[in-house]
């Protein structure tokens, strides 16, 4: 939770499960909730963000319950970077909320659950929601993403990349034990192992998974792998012969739009680093989100 000038992010970040509002880790969320009523100086503004699922549970219910009875009108998006040119697969839920007399430039969204960036972009008459995109659209919001190429640091593919410029451009230290590329490559056995539930990707792929806080110590469900060498045919018989790796926190922060400026401190460990980013953000989403919330009708 952050408090500035009036203005709440609320990074609610539960699991959508069955326990809904009996699941100890939304305590502090409706607590705060709860509080929002008794407060002498109310925030101005709210932002939340969610996984995808929040908009149907009971916790989600109490939001907006609290949020109406307190005179603040709403916005609701479930957004991902794929919207955005960005080939990243993390869609998220976000609720953007003003008190009143406070009012949002589109008011025609007010009260709705969007799927679509274009309100933030365009006039208020286009279409809202883009959830039931066609196959002719969802093949155009495809090919619009940037290569995944483009958000890497180890562009090289073959066996001659630089191990010291490595260690350089992700500012790992001694204490992470950077001292060969091995570290970034998945074990034989792994590949053997889990390879049928590995999400492989290669430097003109178009999307990867989302990367959560468990990447680099488990291969299955954590993110994607990027194949190191194309192999004749793009199949999992194939997959040893990929050479197979995890993406670098860079490479990680770079799929999330972190600024090139970003690095971590030196005694942040490997596994910590991507632990960090697995619960991070996308600034491509958010920056715009915020830029929306903060703008006031002319």
């Amino acid at each position: 939770m952050l408090l500035m000038h009036g203005f709440f992010l609320l990074l609610a970040n539960l699991t959508h499960d069955k326990k809904d509002t009996g699941d100890a880790r939304a305590f502090s969320f409706l607590q705060i909730l709860e509080l929002i009523p008794f407060l002498l100086q109310p925030p101005s503004m709210l932002f939340v963000e969610n996984v995808v699922g929040f908009e149907t549970s009971d916790t989600h219910a109490k939001l907006i319950e609290i949020l109406g009875k307190t005179n603040f009108i709403t916005q609701e998006f479930i957004l991902s970077p794929l919207q955005f040119g960005i080939p990243y697969s993390r869609p998220r839920y976000f609720c953007l909320a003003k008190r009143k007399p406070s009012s949002f430039v589109n008011e025609v969204w007010n009260s709705q659950l969007i799927q679509s960036p274009r309100p933030l972009f365009e006039p208020f008459d286009t279409v809202a929601n883009d959830g039931d995109l066609s196959q002719e659209d969802g093949l155009k919001l495809f090919q619009s993403c940037q290569p995944i190429e483009n958000f890497l640091e180890l562009k090289n593919t073959g066996n001659d990349i630089d191990v010291e410029s490595v260690t350089s451009v992700t500012g790992l230290s001694n204490d992470v034990e950077c001292d060969s590329l091995d570290q970034y490559y998945v074990p034989s056995s792994l590949v053997e192992r889990w390879g049928s539930a590995m999400d492989v990707v290669y430097l003109d792929s178009k999307r990867c998974c989302c990367f959560t806080k468990s990447y680099y110590r488990y291969v299955k469900g954590t993110g994607s792998l990027l194949a190191t060498v194309e192999p004749k045919k793009r199949d999992k018989a194939s997959l040893k012969e990929q050479r197979l790796r995890y993406f670098t926190p860079r490479e990680v922060a770079n799929l999330h739009s972190f600024p090139e400026d970003f690095e971590f401190p030196e005694h942040i460990s490997l596994r910590q680093r991507y632990a960090l980013l697995g619960n991070s953000l996308s600034i491509a989403v958010v920056a715009p989100l915020l830029n929306y919330l903060f703008t006031e009708p002319v």
